[in-house]
């Protein structure tokens, strides 16, 4: 299986649209810091490249994942048996025309967050402690504080499986709770519109500042971690009933829950991705014992399943 990749590594590099690697270890590629690696790991720099780079992916039949700042998911500790193309800084490119931002997937929340508090734009305010991607901020409708992507989003470019490119509206997103129409689509967000306010930066600032020391003081923030692990189960909340049903602290090998918050399950060091999907099983079984509640997870474990075929 290693000719393939071999010779798609060729392929990809010689379009000369950021390089392609084999075998790379995506450790230091998720907020978790735990996963094997992939076969093939290719980071593009426009999306023109993006694209090609899937045709050809898509005509040796090799199965694909993309990977934003991996704070949603957890690798499998032998690795991805495919292409990890990963939508990083080098496709982070910005176009403001007053209220309207256009921003590539690639661009940080958290950094995206305080460049328009500062210049006096409201409606990211809630993103100044999410640490991942626009795109991955649109795939998921990742939210905090009450409000979410939906909230800003207008549309986005999408690319799908079979190479397709479109623009959807904000009403052809479907989001909801956590979730949006390229989840079932199996579409990639390469790109998006964002509708914000103008405000008094000062006071912009001061609601930033107020968001992160609530998540300095409430979220393991220095540890290895992947945000929520449990989506809400409305109108409960996966943190409390976690903490209620005295979990907090729980070890399992290297993963353990948080001491600062009952959905957040943090590397201490040497855990392995077997170590958490451990623990989230642990906890779900609890949860429902308890309460006859089930826990979904928020979290995406990246086993051959998720990733992406043309078949």
């Amino acid at each position: 299986m290693e000719k393939p990749f071999s010779t798609l590594q060729v392929e990809i590099n010689q379009l000369q649209s950021g390089e392609a690697t084999l075998n790379k270890s995506l450790k230091s590629h998720t907020t978790w810091r735990i996963g094997g690696p992939a076969k093939l790991f290719y980071e593009p720099t426009s999306i023109e490249g993006l694209v090609e780079a899937l045709r050809l992916i898509n005509k040796r039949q090799v199965p694909w994942f993309v990977l934003g700042k991996g704070s949603n998911v957890l690798i499998p500790d032998d690795g991805i048996n495919g292409v990890v193309i990963k939508l990083g800084d080098h496709l982070a490119s910005l176009k403001q025309e007053d209220e309207l931002v256009t921003v590539e997937a690639g661009f940080s929340l958290i950094k995206l967050a305080g460049m328009m508090c500062k210049k006096g734009y409201a409606g990211l305010e809630f993103a100044g402690g999410i640490p991942g991607t626009v795109g991955g901020g649109v795939f998921m409708n990742a939210g905090a504080h009450k409000s979410d992507m939906s909230s800003i989003v207008t549309k986005a470019l999408v690319l799908y499986k079979d190479g397709s490119v479109t623009w959807l509206d904000h009403s052809e997103l479907g989001f909801a709770y956590r979730t949006s129409t390229l989840q079932s689509a199996g579409g990639i967000c390469l790109a998006a519109q964002l509708k914000l306010r103008r405000d008094d930066p000062v006071k912009l600032k001061e609601s930033l500042q107020r968001h992160k020391a609530y998540r300095k003081k409430t979220q393991p923030w220095k540890d290895p971690c992947c945000g929520s692990v449990f989506r809400n189960p409305l109108p409960h909340y996966a943190g409390q009933l976690i903490e209620q049903a005295g979990l907090r602290g729980f070890t399992i090998g290297g993963a353990k829950i948080s001491e600062k918050h009952g959905n957040f399950i943090v590397n201490t060091g040497d855990a392995s991705s077997n170590d958490i999907l451990k623990l989230i099983t642990y906890v779900q079984k609890e949860i429902n014992n308890c309460y006859g509640i089930s826990l979904d997870t928020e979290v995406a474990y990246i086993d051959e399943a998720q990733l992406q075929t043309t078949s």
